[in-house]
């Protein structure tokens, strides 16, 4: 008896708990889903066959040109409308277009400011470079100055030395003189073609 009246005790509950019925809904290119109810935090299934497979992540258009917003895998997100999406996508396009001038104009100015600050860098460095070079060459100036007023005081003191002396004994060319030196040479050398002819004209 007891086995009995567990058992109608088990078919009594089966018979309570009611039928679930799934709803089904189609893709745009055809496939079909299945759902409990399409809303959101709902399981949902692609059908192929007999098999049940938990619909991917992502966004998938439906027949009546829904959207079946899918974040976890087989759970439904939220079901939008297409123009709604299409809202968005323009949103999103004027944002980024916005974004970009920004960062355009952004880029400009840093690119200005950064001209400036390697301008104003660049003359710093070659200014801090130069007055060494500047200093040095002002020394080199200064030391050629008084090399040039010393080398100054030593000709003005030759020039006097030489002024205060008496003039030398100029020498004379005597002409007429003959060295014996040139007559011995003269007389060893061979008469020549030009010396014979001179002498028969005298």
């Amino acid at each position: 008896m007891k086995a009995q009246s567990v058992l109608n005790k088990i078919l009594t509950e089966l018979a309570q708990i009611r039928k679930v019925e799934f709803a089904q809904m189609a893709l745009e290119n055809g496939t079909i889903l299945e759902a409990e109810e399409f809303a959101p935090e709902n399981e949902v299934f692609i059908i192929s066959g007999e098999e049940r497979i938990p619909a991917p992540v992502g966004e998938h258009k439906l027949e009546d040109g829904k959207i079946l917003v899918i974040i976890e895998e087989g759970i439904i997100a939220e079901i939008k409308e297409e123009a709604a999406v299409e809202e968005v996508e323009m949103q999103s396009e004027e944002a980024v277009a916005v974004a970009e001038e920004v960062a355009s104009e952004v880029a400009d100015e840093a690119a200005e400011a950064i001209t400036e600050e390697v301008s104003a860098a660049i003359e710093v460095a070659v200014a801090e470079a130069l007055v060494p070079v500047v200093e040095q060459v002002a020394e080199e100036m200064k030391k050629m100055r008084e090399e040039m007023a010393a080398y100054k005081a030593e000709m003005s003191a030759i020039e006097k030395k030489f002024s205060s002396q008496s003039a030398a004994k100029a020498i004379k060319h005597a002409p007429g003189t003959k060295n014996e030196t040139n007559v011995k040479l003269a007389s060893k050398r061979v008469p020549t073609a030009m010396d014979r002819v001179l002498a028969k004209l005298k």
